[in-house]
Formats: structure tokens, sequence, C-alpha cells
């Protein structure tokens, strides 16, 4: 009897002639596309490359050997993360080199909250079918970003997934491991009321709410990314394409002293100031913020304006100007701002300051 799983012979799938033969490009997957991609890769990637690493692009596993010395407990620090829909507007324009700065800065400051510097990064890109035009394009601003930070591109991994996204789109995560002493470690936990919140000026719209800026520019205002407008000091594309900050450059000397005066930090992305600002506040305290304290980029008002966006969605939503927010004691404030001008962070200005309360940001 016949297998009731199995096709027929009368079956228009089956046929006696010799099926024609089938490699894995045919299927989508360039392999030599990718071996070309892996080339351009390892030379972009030893451009980073510090004293501790000790393995090549390619291998299995990326070694690497971090130098303890003058450290008495050694904590490794690690974060993930992705570009998110920016990523909308890159393929737009076409242009691809800054979404690889952004997940670098934006890993290396979720670190950076807990004191720790970075080690090294890895890569993750994924995409439907494999350009090593484009794959360069991404790595170099990979690249880029850890040579900034000073830490090593240490491998990664490049997908070509056919069917599983559309031609011309990718996705792209981020792997960071950091270092810091155990006794140095930012938490928190001396935060108390009446200390000053210092706020550290972001660029734009960074790597979070671009869902809803996409909406407002291309669907609402029906804008291309090659479009200006009042109101913009760019062309959109040049606007939402600004690259994710680094906090690392302005607040190492802060940190390195031998008794930091940083209680705490917050890296403002996802959720705005609203929800990430209460991730470091202690049991017992709050946050009241000064909205006039600053004056954010063009690109919020404007977003705010044309979408209609409530003030409270919009402190939710986007970072609102203010990318890194830095706790002291309200005494060592202007010892901070001073130490934080001196290392280039000329715009740094205090936003608030901590209360008594239930954990929320309040704004007036």
């Amino acid at each position: 009897m016949a297998d009731p799983l199995l096709p027929g012979r009368d079956d228009p799938a089956v046929t006696s002639e010799a099926p024609a033969p089938v490699d894995y490009k045919s299927a989508g997957v360039d392999i030599d596309a990718g071996h070309e991609a892996v080339r351009r890769i390892r030379a972009l990637a030893r451009g980073t490359f510090t004293s501790g690493v000790l393995s090549e692009i390619g291998s299995f596993g990326g070694l690497f050997r971090p130098d303890l010395a003058g450290l008495a407990e050694p904590v490794l620090v690690s974060s993930a993360d992705g570009v998110g829909t920016k990523l909308k507007v890159a393929f737009r324009t076409g242009r691809h080199g800054s979404v690889g700065v952004d997940l670098v800065n934006h890993c290396v400051n979720d670190i950076l909250v807990q004191g720790a510097t970075p080690l090294f990064f890895l890569d993750y890109l994924a995409t439907g079918r494999l350009s090593p035009d484009v794959t360069a394009e991404v790595v170099a601003g990979l690249a880029a970003g850890c040579a900034e930070n000073g830490c090593a591109l240490l491998g990664g991994e490049t997908a070509e997934m056919p069917g599983f996204y559309a031609d011309g789109e990718y996705d792209l995560a981020g792997f960071i491991v950091g270092l810091v002493d155990r006794a140095r470690v930012i938490d928190g936990c001396r935060i108390r009321a009446g200390d000053s919140l210092i706020g550290l000026r972001s660029s734009g719209l960074h790597t979070n709410g671009y869902s809803l800026a996409r909406h407002i520019v291309f669907e609402r205002l029906g804008l291309s990314a090659n479009s200006t407008a009042d109101g913009l000091d760019g062309s959109v594309g040049d606007v939402l394409l600004r690259p994710h900050r680094s906090y690392l450059g302005p607040l190492r000397s802060l940190l390195a002293e031998a008794t930091t005066p940083i209680k705490g930090m917050a890296h403002i992305t996802g959720g705005g100031l609203s929800d990430n600002l209460p991730r470091v506040l202690p049991e017992g305290t709050a946050a009241e913020i000064e909205r006039g304290s600053w004056t954010p980029p063009p690109i919020f008002k404007f977003l705010q304006h044309h979408g209609a966006v409530p003030d409270a969605d919009a402190f939710r939503t986007f970072n609102m100007g203010i990318g890194m927010v830095v706790v002291c004691a309200a005494e060592a404030t202007t010892a901070v701002l001073t130490q934080l001008e001196h290392a280039g962070e000329t715009d740094a200005v205090v936003i608030g300051t901590v209360t008594s309360g239930d954990g929320t940001v309040r704004y007036r």
C-alpha cells in the first residue's frame, strides 16, 4: 500500500526526468561574495587591533588577553544592542557608513555608565543577498567607531539568508565587552536627594525613536531623504543619519580619578529621560528635570510640531537633546563641569536634581 504521506506518481511535483543541477548560489547564497566580504573586513578589523588581540579575523573564535595590571578585582561588563529602524534611513539613502559608528558608540555608552572601558567588540550582520560593497561600508563604520573608542573589532558574523530579508536590506547587532575594577563600578548606590543631574548633549536622535520619526517625516509629510524643510539644519537624510555620540572621551578623565565624583550615569536611549534615569536611582529617590535648562537640536521641535507629539510622549520616545546624564554631589557640580569642559564637552549643563520620591521623573 502506498504511503499516504508521500507524493504519488501522478503528483505534478513528481517527474521521471532528471532534475536540473542546483547549487548554493542558485538558491540565493553566494559563497564567493562572502569570501570577498571577509577579505575586505579582515583589513578593516586589523586597523582596530590592540595589544590584547591574539587571533585573526576568520578564526572560529576571537582571542583576547586583557591587561589586568593595577586591577585588584577585574570585572567584565558586557552589552548587546542593535541599530533599530534607523537602518531604514540607511536603505533609503544608500549610505551605510554611519550605522556602524552608531552601533559601536551605543554599546560603548551602555557599559560606560557602570564605569567600564571597552576591550573588544563583535558584530552580527544578516542580509538576504550579500553585497561586499555594502558590507565593507558598514564594517568600515564599525572599525571607525572601534578605533575612536580604543577597542578592537575582534570578530563577528555575516549571514546571507535569502528570503528572510528584502533585497537591499540587512540587520545589524553588536556585542561589547569592557573592563572595570570592582571597587570602581558605578551602580548609583551613593546617589542621594540633592545631587545634581548634569546632561551631556546628544547629536540628534541617536538610535532611538526612528519608527515615530520615520512615520512623521516620510509618511505624514511625504518628504524624501534628500528633502530640506524649514526647521531642519540639513537634509532629511543628513539629520536622521547623524551618528550616535560616544561619551567615553569626555568622561574618561573623571572615571580615572582616584575617587570619582560620579555617583551614577544614565545612557538616554529608548524610553528617553523618563524611563532611563530611574534605572540608576536608588529606592526612595526621584528626579526633577528643568526642561528649559537646555535647547534640544532642531529635529525634536520639528517632529513634535509636525507630528503633534505631546511632551510626555516626546520625552519617553526621544532623548530630546540629552544623550547621557551624570549624577554627582551638588558641591562637586562646578568641578565636574570644569573637567568636562577641559575634555571638550563645552555644552554640558545642569538639567535638574535628585529628590526624594518614588523613582519617577518629573518635569517643570
